[in-house]
């Protein structure tokens, strides 16, 4: 241990200009008052005047994981070291230098010795001006295998929590705030969950995040940066409210709008595990939205869960402005039933030019891909106006026998698939009760020396692996259950939205993006060549589609 100097270094005290670098992690806060950047502080500034070296600079990072070099003070001074300002470097421990051990060893190994700077780790009793430093690989080595311990350790507790259905976040969603009862629960926030139920009435309109960025900005409503900021939970400001002090709180980035509208928690689910996380490089990459976490009814939506998933219904299909500028009216509605894709809409080169909607696929690949799907843009106008208003003028002459029509038409044609939805389900619970058994006893062999702990974890693994599967199903049968159940609560619904446009003279974007899901053409060619298209029109709400014919 470095307990005092020879003649030699005291000759050399003088000319040390020492840089103190302290650093304290998340993690760090369990360790108590001694791992503190105050007492590192004071420890090193101590220790340095006792043996005469002149302190030029602190450097402290606060609150950094020791894992990259991505940490503000540790790179100021690794500038002061390549202009020469520093020459010896003084640190509590090894660990607060850094836990990865090839960047913490390239620094001690090569950019130190390269700029003549002397490094101490204090208590691990590391100074590279001695032959005392064998040690310190290994160190790092240990250095490092704890924070990977640590980094599993926070992942599997996340992990558990999600599963619960717990809220981990800093900051609750915008249009929520934390329960200050339980942090892990959200409670709608009166102030800002009429923003976000406008947000979606807008989406439900069939516009996208561009369009409401718009009238967010024209309306004057802030951002959520500016309400976090008035609250006192965040002091950062957005890249357009520092361009624009006064103006720049009403501009809402295109991907804030968009990850909201996305966002099943303003449907009272919470959803987690979001993102790919690898030890030492963080977040790698976005996960899919269905290899989210997704826990339903964990609190108060703001947004019902069907119009909810509508709106991701929308933002899936998303509208195209033609080559005018001009959004179709019926863009992101109509769909090929035969391959799925977008009928899109042109206007022909013939004496009368009319405009019409042809399948993607037949025009980008010819009719050995699909068949044209032709429909005439007047007709297919005409087709849905009729039929908007003669579901309402019957919704209006007698909305309860209308419901009640729906309901048995729809119950009659699921009861089969209901029953067999039971019998499955029934089928997975009694298997997941049985692993949940088999886990329990693979432990006691384990623990009782049965098996070996290898066997264990590959026993263990399947089942899991068997686990998550069945869960899944599970919560895919049951939504799918909820989903009929709700069918007479539907048909009501419908039948009262519906009504209002029994008179109705014109259609436009927002009306048929409140009204309809999709519309969907099938094409078939008889064998005298003729064109029987089908147009089966999906209402939001309504159970069943209307159905129209057209011969070509």
């Amino acid at each position: 241990m470095m307990n005092g100097y020879t003649g030699m270094d005291a000759l050399l005290a003088g000319s040390f200009r020492a840089a103190i670098y302290c650093r304290l992690s998340k993690d760090d806060d369990l360790d108590g008052e001694s791992a503190s950047i105050a007492n590192q502080r004071a420890m090193l500034e101590n220790y340095c005047e006792k043996q005469g070296w002149e302190v030029v600079a602190v450097y402290q990072d606060d609150g950094y994981t020791g894992l990259n070099m991505e940490r503000p003070d540790l790179k100021r001074m690794l500038k002061a070291i390549e202009r020469k300002q520093v020459n010896l470097v003084i640190t509590k421990d090894l660990s607060r230098l850094g836990r990865n051990y090839l960047q913490t060893g390239t620094l001690i190994e090569d950019f130190f010795p390269r700029h003549g700077v002397r490094y101490i780790a204090m208590n691990d009793g590391i100074d590279t001006l001695r032959e005392n430093n064998d040690i310190a690989p290994f160190k790092n080595i240990l250095n490092e295998m704890y924070s990977k311990d640590i980094s599993k350790k926070v992942h599997s507790s996340y992990l558990l929590k999600a599963q619960k259905g717990e809220f981990t976040g800093c900051l609750a969603p915008f249009g929520y705030r934390k329960d200050p009862e339980d942090k892990n629960h959200l409670l709608v926030d009166g102030e800002t969950a009429p923003i976000v139920r406008q947000i979606f009435l807008w989406a439900l309109e069939g516009h996208g995040p561009n369009y409401i960025r718009r009238r967010l900005e024209d309306q004057r409503i802030p951002c959520p940066t500016w309400w976090n900021r008035q609250r006192g939970l965040r002091n950062t400001r957005t890249k357009w409210e520092k361009k624009d002090p006064e103006n720049g709180r009403f501009i809402w980035d295109f991907s804030v709008i968009k990850d909201l509208l996305m966002n099943p928690v303003y449907a009272g689910a919470i959803a987690s595990q979001k993102k790919d996380y690898r030890f030492k490089l963080g977040a790698i990459r976005e996960k899919k939205p269905q290899d989210w976490i997704v826990v339903e009814q964990r609190h108060e939506p703001i947004i019902d869960r069907r119009s909810f998933d509508i709106v991701q219904g929308k933002l899936r299909s998303r509208q195209r402005p033609r080559q005018n500028g001009e959004t179709s009216l019926f863009a992101g509605l109509i769909k090929c039933g035969e391959c799925g894709k977008s009928l899109t809409i042109r206007t022909t080169h013939a004496k009368h030019p009319q405009q019409i909607y042809a399948c993607k696929t037949y025009g980008a690949f010819g009719k050995n891909h699909c068949t044209q799907h032709r429909v005439e843009y007047s007709t297919l106008y005409r087709l849905v106006l009729n039929k908007i208003r003669e579901c309402a003028r019957a919704a209006l002459m007698d909305g309860e026998a209308v419901a009640g029509k729906l309901t048995d038409t729809c119950e009659a044609e699921q009861k089969g698939q209901r029953e067999a939805l039971e019998r499955a389900l029934a089928k997975d619970t009694e298997r997941m009760d049985v692993l949940e058994k088999m886990m329990l006893r693979l432990y006691e062999d384990m623990m009782a020396g049965r098996i070996s702990e290898a066997n264990f974890n590959l026993m263990l693994g399947k089942t899991q692996a068997e686990q998550a599967e069945l869960k899944a199903r599970v919560e895919e049968a049951g939504k799918k259950l909820a989903d009929e159940a709700r069918i007479e609560s539907d048909a009501r619904q419908w039948v009262d939205a519906i009504q209002e446009y029994a008179d109705i003279t014109e259609l436009d974007a927002a009306t048929l993006n409140r009204l309809i899901k999709e519309i969907v053409v099938h094409e078939h060619i008889d064998s005298e060549q003729t064109r029987h298209i089908s147009i089966e029109i999906h209402f939001n709400l309504k159970p069943i589609p209307e159905v129209e014919q057209v011969t070509a």
